[in-house]
């Protein structure tokens, strides 16, 4: 290939039966506004058929996974990529025709940020989620500067991992994906952001986010809630918790949850908080329950805020914010 037609954007696309939806996925990419592509398409050992019956077009590349797993079909397509601008993509989504357009303006206009996401519409055979998929979709999609997702990366990956796209560079730095216990991509995003890597999403849905049974995050072990709560734990360990205890807010499933993660990882809990007078003055893993009326700001700990729901994790930032308290400095959430 010349260098007149050396794609600006390379599409890291792994696939393992991709069944009735690969096809689907890859006409999203091939139907694109920005044009300028490749699609780099790793095949981890498949036995459907559905990789050889893709359409033949110069701008499709396959190569086999010779190992297994995601993260090995990453190292494949990272071999493969001539790009200036790395973007990743599932073999069960949908991307939107002006989502590479977007996507590469974005950074272009942007040079301070290293990697962006895209909002998302989560999408089932039956129509939109419901529940938590709903909850996460708001969320995620209420999250667009880089102050925002540095602010809410520890409550969730604020990045869905199928609408990234890198500059290479960044990618290269940060030695891509991993293949950590918990999920590779948000053990990325949290690895970029201790980097000092600004993170950001434009405005607008781009890519349809498909949920159905075989989903990998819905099958393998990795994607287990209690791994995404070691992941957390582990970075906060490694960074802002190094040298300094955790006071946790919140003494539910959620709160209890972040404790035992944090003492694997060897932090200190000092103490938990609680709203509940019947539950302040007792204890809670061996630990003393205090009552919102010792908050202090600059205090030597770090408080976690670990509550179940964006209502009470909005309460809880108020009574931060009425204490003097700042983000980032004496509090954090994680949940």
């Amino acid at each position: 290939m010349s260098d007149a037609v050396t794609p600006l954007i390379s599409i890291f696309l792994p696939v393992k039966n991709g069944g009735e939806y690969l096809a689907a996925a890859v006409q999203s990419l091939l139907s694109q506004t920005y044009t300028n592509i490749e699609i780099i398409i790793v095949d981890d050992h498949s036995e459907d058929g559905a990789v050889a019956a893709l359409p033949a077009d110069p701008r499709i590349q396959i190569h086999p996974n010779e190992e297994q797993g995601i993260t090995a079909a990453m190292q494949v397509a990272q071999c493969f990529a001539k790009g200036d601008y790395w973007a990743r993509m599932d073999a069960d989504d949908i991307a939107l025709p002006g989502r590479l357009e977007k996507q590469l303006a974005y950074l272009q206009q942007n040079p301070a940020i290293g990697l962006c996401g895209a909002e998302v519409e989560i999408f089932t055979e039956q129509g939109a989620p419901s529940g938590g998929y709903a909850r996460y979709q708001d969320w995620i999609n209420s999250l667009h500067t880089p102050q925002e997702i540095a602010d809410n990366i520890y409550i969730e990956s604020p990045i869905p991992n199928p609408t990234v796209m890198f500059r290479r560079e960044v990618y290269e730095q940060l030695g891509g994906f991993h293949n950590p216990i918990w999920h590779e991509d948000y053990d990325l995003y949290l690895r970029a952001h201790h980097a000092g890597i600004q993170m950001g999403k434009p405005e607008g849905v781009l890519l349809r986010w498909r949920d159905h049974a075989a989903r990998s995050t819905r099958n393998q072990s990795r994607y287990l809630h209690e791994n995404l709560v070691a992941c957390k734990a582990h970075y906060l360990a490694k960074h802002v918790l190094r040298e300094r205890p955790a006071i946790i807010c919140g003494t539910g499933p959620v709160g209890c949850a972040l404790h035992d993660a944090l003492l694997a990882e060897g932090v200190v809990v000092e103490a938990f908080m609680d709203i509940a007078d019947k539950r302040i003055g007792q204890q809670k893993r061996g630990k003393p329950v205090r009552g919102y009326s010792q908050l202090a700001a600059n205090n030597t700990a770090l408080y976690l805020g670990a509550l179940g729901s964006n209502k009470t994790r909005e309460l809880l930032r108020q009574t931060f914010v009425d204490g003097g308290l700042q983000q980032g400095r004496d509090y954090l959430f994680c949940a």
